[in-house]
């Protein structure tokens, strides 16, 4: 009996950190601000919206419509058409020739060694005419106020690259209890005011959905070209910039921008496991954070099942009782404040297993050489 009730405590202790660290976080990581001075020296700030764009012709024409109804007063949005098969090129140069805001640029053929993202972004950067560069994905839906307010959250919190996390749309199932894990992970697991206080790269963090930083600090750091071969610039982009001594941050983007990354099981799957040896899925990280995930959301609820089995005593049953409703604090703060779905919420442990299972997946998959296809590259 001492020993499952050591075991029970230690789960406990486990799922406290996530709870109190989310539940600390919530405090400092906030929207950007609405009103104020702050709001009406950022609309007047020059800005690039740079959109990298590959087979985007279901949605790019919509984004960009979004984009185009800004009450920014100085804004330009270039797209760069990477090689797409579809008619992205099509609608993004009719829409420009409707309105001298919006710009299309062709890229350069891949370079050995780069990834295709990375190379549009770095090619964009060195078109805009703007000192402050906004990277979005070409699925990331804006409102009228997000360009301005973007440039506010820069101005208040002067830092070198700010990133912001879009209100995740989720559809199908796999959506709903995978994408929300993003900020199951951030905010339970990442001190942001102890990130905001150094540039020490073991705390980068970011959304590849929306960057925006300042061109002079951007070329001076070697920006995407430094990470060419990454798939992973929400992680690769902050310690690049931490490592040359820049500050970074983030935000709550979720009432000014939305993304709707996946739209089906294989999408949503193929998509965690492309790029997640370079996050969580490496020798050095995995087992670390699959105790971490695996023992305050995960096991608590199975030895609870096996405790009901077995008849345990009563004082571990109610231990391990603890153990997993405190692993549905995070999740439920995470649904209500970045409007996730309450399905998310219910098979919060389900989702977690499901989700440390594609990152040892990712794992075995790098080691046997077997990379993943997204957009019909490597």
């Amino acid at each position: 009996m001492t020993w499952l009730v050591l075991i029970s405590i230690g789960l406990i202790l486990l799922v406290l950190l996530p709870c109190l660290m989310f539940i600390g976080n919530l405090q400092v990581y906030k929207c950007a601000p609405k009103t104020g001075e702050l709001i009406q020296k950022a609309k007047l700030t020059g800005v690039s919206v740079l959109i990298p764009a590959r087979n985007e012709a279901e949605g790019i024409r919509k984004t960009l419509g979004l984009l185009l109804q800004s009450d920014h007063a100085n804004f330009e949005v270039i797209v760069l058409d990477d090689h797409s098969e579809d008619e992205t090129a099509t609608i993004v140069s009719e829409l420009a020739g409707k309105d001298n805001r919006v710009r299309l640029a062709h890229s350069k053929e891949l370079p050995a060694g780069w990834n295709g993202k990375q190379h549009a972004c770095w090619q964009l950067a060195h078109l805009a005419n703007h000192s402050w560069l906004l990277f979005l994905d070409a699925d990331v839906h804006v409102e009228p106020d997000a360009l301005t307010r973007v440039l506010s959250q820069m101005i208040d919190r002067p830092v070198s690259l700010l990133s912001g996390f879009p209100r995740q749309e989720t559809g199908t199932f796999s959506e709903k209890l995978l994408i929300p894990m993003m900020h199951l992970v951030l905010l339970g697991y990442l001190p942001v005011a102890r990130m905001r206080a150094t540039t020490d790269p073991g705390f980068s963090a970011g959304c590849g959905q929306l960057f925006l930083a300042l061109a002079e600090d951007y070329f001076r750091c070697g920006g995407h070209e430094k990470i060419a071969g990454s798939r992973h610039d929400g992680i690769k982009l902050p310690r690049l910039f931490r490592q040359n001594g820049m500050k970074t941050d983030l935000f709550d983007a979720t009432d000014i921008c939305s993304c709707r990354m996946y739209r089906s099981c294989r999408q949503v799957t193929t998509g965690l496991l492309k790029n997640a040896t370079e996050g969580m899925a490496n020798s050095r990280l995995i087992l670390p954070f699959t105790i971490l995930l695996g023992g305050a959301y995960v096991l608590p609820l199975l030895l609870l099942g096996v405790g009901w089995l077995n008849q345990w005593p009563s004082i571990v049953m109610v231990l391990l009782s603890i153990a997993t409703l405190l692993g549905f604090i995070p999740r439920l703060l995470s649904a209500v404040t970045f409007r996730q779905s309450w399905m998310g919420v219910l098979l919060n442990p389900f989702a977690v297993a499901w989700f440390l299972s594609l990152q040892w997946i990712a794992l075995i998959r790098h080691i046997l050489g077997r990379p993943v296809l997204w957009r019909g590259r490597i």
